[in-house]
């Protein structure tokens, strides 16, 4: 029989930890029915028998956010066989609030306290059996991160499951407060009755140690939340983060994994072979040229990638990124958005998808929609091997083009807000930003690897279906196409079907600077997913062609529309859904192109006149210098008076003069 094991618990409690713990890699990613919120549901290690739910993080079970909503529906209707609460033991008070919500449910309830080391190590004491008397149902002592006695909790939360199951009755907790029950009444009553009883009970459970210094956390939060210098240290650490990853180490490996591997290696031995067997010559060019050249440009990043996403698990994990909203919220605020947009935008860095979905915790409708059509402004997975080919293959390894992507999609975003919030459909003060900071800890190297490989594996799927189909689809329509009214194998891309339609509309880009067919196909395809992007360039210019195509302006123009228009397929219908409205999403996807057309032109024609600019104070400089020296061209060889620029070692002015004439 199978037994269902639901986690409940406050945001930052290690919830999510204890899950990736428990489950490790049988883990399912889906949305709870008619909502969006995402759930996580898995099968405890070895235990094909026990289900494992992840609730949606929440400080109560009161029907306020759509969290909340979400995990007491499920909690009343679904009916778990047992509710393992984690919760924070550094933060009783706030944690233990949601437990007696949970203790009223007539659900079998095990208490996992969290944290338990840092407890021990401030010098604080925690008394577990007599907290368990209090409750009156069983707790243990954890550690998620470390893995410390999570199996255990798991065997506790299945014994007590089971015990329920046999009985077939549940009494309840008789120290619990049952008049709580019913939420709707007497509520203001209610809260404080239930804080209270906290606080009897944490009297008797909780020995503090008197302290005169500040924690850890408290001391590196000054430096780091500072209210000049948390700003440049952010832009600092994500300089560093995107360095290390497009530049050096991770430059490394992605140049090994496209010119020897996928460039040498791979595509040398399927030709090798595909010619042993006698292939035909459009199965060749379509496996070395279409999939190989398509698919090996895409997966070609993953080690980039996985480095960046490496850096960016350990920032979360440890607990700096709620830090990065924190300092962010000020300068929202100003450009009229919230700090709660932040937490969207950053979930969206690994897709935009969830990014999207995780709006519905903001309150208020107008900011919801200001951050629904703003969060993938900010640079996804999907977008980041775009960004690495064009600073390898354009700015010959540039470290300041893959964080100047990162900061234009911020720039975006902060300049929208400022536009957006000035019109009458945005107007209104927004809503306020309430947000406990974790304390730092030190991830542990398994929960970092996992979550680094969880994100790249996801991409690696994706270029095994989505963008292999797609770069066949563009290797056949680029190669093949009309000719004297039959349709052949062109042999050549400029006479192919992609070619004709890319033609047509590669005008609309040629004020951006890449009004190219390949660069408006490769643009399209984007839309499918992002990752199409590179596949398409890759296949349509081959493998190091991109730099024989486009100037460094163009280029960066292009980078721009890209990361600024339209997300792809997958990201616009999330739009759909959480805006529920077709009117409002084709207004969200317009005014993302039309943004992003806007700043590529800003782009590519102020870049043209810095240029040209350049080059004008470059003359005048010439001109002026030769005319301090008191030398000029009259345009006449005989009154010519030596320019600097005629001169040799061994010339003189007759000399020179003659050979003018």
């Amino acid at each position: 029989m199978k037994i269902r094991i639901a986690l409940a618990g406050n945001p930052n409690s290690g919830k999510t930890t204890l899950f990736n713990g428990l489950t490790g890699s049988n883990q399912f990613v889906g949305n709870w029915p008619g909502v969006t919120v995402e759930k996580k549901t898995g099968f405890l290690k070895g235990r094909k028998d026990v289900e494992i739910i992840d609730l949606p993080g929440v400080y109560s079970l009161s029907p306020y956010t759509l969290e909340e909503r979400v995990a007491k529906k499920f909690l009343l209707e679904e009916k778990p066989d047992v509710i393992l609460n984690i919760i924070d033991g550094t933060n009783l008070e706030r944690n233990l609030y949601l437990t007696t919500q949970l203790l009223e449910l007539k659900i079998p309830v095990v208490v996992a306290v969290n944290m338990m080391d840092i407890i021990e190590k401030k010098g604080d004491k925690l008394d577990l059996k007599l907290l368990s008397h209090e409750l009156e149902c069983k707790t243990i002592a954890i550690s998620a991160i470390k893995g410390d006695g999570i199996l255990e909790a798991a065997e506790l939360a299945i014994n007590e499951a089971n015990g329920f199951l046999k009985k077939g009755e549940f009494k309840g907790y008789s120290r619990i407060l049952h008049t709580c029950i019913n939420m709707e009444e007497n509520e203001e009553e209610c809260i404080g009755k239930r804080y209270e009883y906290i606080s009897k009970v944490i009297s008797e459970v909780y020995t503090y140690k008197e302290r005169e210094e500040d924690s850890v956390s408290e001391k590196i939060d000054r430096v780091l939340t500072h209210k000049w210098l948390g700003l440049p240290i952010f832009a600092a650490i994500m300089f560093l983060i995107y360095f290390i990853s497009i530049t050096t180490v991770g430059s490394f490996l992605t140049d090994w994994t496209k010119d020897v591997l996928f460039g040498k290696i791979i595509t040398n031995g399927a030709t090798s072979f595909l010619e042993s067997v006698n292939a035909e010559s459009w199965l060749i060019g379509l496996v070395v040229d279409g999939i190989i050249a398509g698919v090996g440009a895409v997966i070609g990043f993953v080690p980039q990638m996985l480095v960046l996403f490496f850096f960016l698990a350990f920032l979360e994990g440890s607990g700096y990124m709620a830090r990065i909203a924190f300092i962010l919220d000020k300068i929202f605020a100003r450009f009229g958005l919230s700090g709660k947009s932040f937490i969207p935008m950053l979930i969206g860095t690994g897709c935009g998808v969830p990014g999207i979905m995780a709006s519905r915790t903001i309150e208020d409708q107008n900011d919801r929609r200001m951050t629904i059509m703003t969060t993938t402004f900010i640079p996804c997975s999907a977008k980041l091997p775009m960004i690495a080919l064009i600073a390898a293959s354009i700015f010959d390894g540039a470290w300041w083009v893959a964080p100047s992507g990162y900061f234009l999609g911020i720039g975006a975003v902060l300049v929208s807000g400022l536009f957006l919030k000035s019109t009458k459909l945005f107007a209104g003060d927004g809503s306020p930003f309430i947000m406990e900071l974790p304390n730092y800890h030190m991830p542990t190297l398994t929960n970092l690897f996992r979550s680094m490989w969880e994100r790249g594996w996801s991409f690696i799927k994706k270029a095994g279906t989505i963008i292999l189909l797609s770069t066949i689809v563009i290797w056949f329509l680029s190669n093949f196409g009309f000719v004297d009214g039959k349709f052949v194998m062109t042999g050549d891309m400029s006479k192919g079907l992609l070619a004709t339609l890319g033609t047509y509309i590669a005008v609309i880009f040629k004020p951006l600077g890449f009004g190219t067919w390949q660069a408006t196909v490769a643009t399209l395809m984007g839309l499918i997913a992002k990752e199409n992007i590179v596949g398409s360039l890759g296949v349509l210019y081959g493998v190091g062609g991109l730099g024989l195509h486009f100037t460094p302006l163009a280029a960066y123009s292009f980078m721009a529309f890209n990361l600024l228009c339209a997300p792809c397929f997958a990201a616009i219908g999330a739009i759909k859904k959480e805006m529920n409205s077709i009117k409002w999403t084709l207004f969200a996807v317009g005014y993302q192109t039309g943004f992003a057309y806007l700043v590529a032109l800003i782009i590519n024609n102020i870049g043209k006149g810095f240029l040209l600019g350049i080059i004008v104070l470059l003359i005048i400089r010439k001109i002026y210098k030769d005319k301090k020296n008191g030398k000029g061209c009259s345009g006449n060889c005989s009154s010519c008076q030596g320019c600097s620029s005629c001169f040799n070692n061994s010339g003189t002015k007759e000399t020179l003069q003659k050979e003018a004439v």
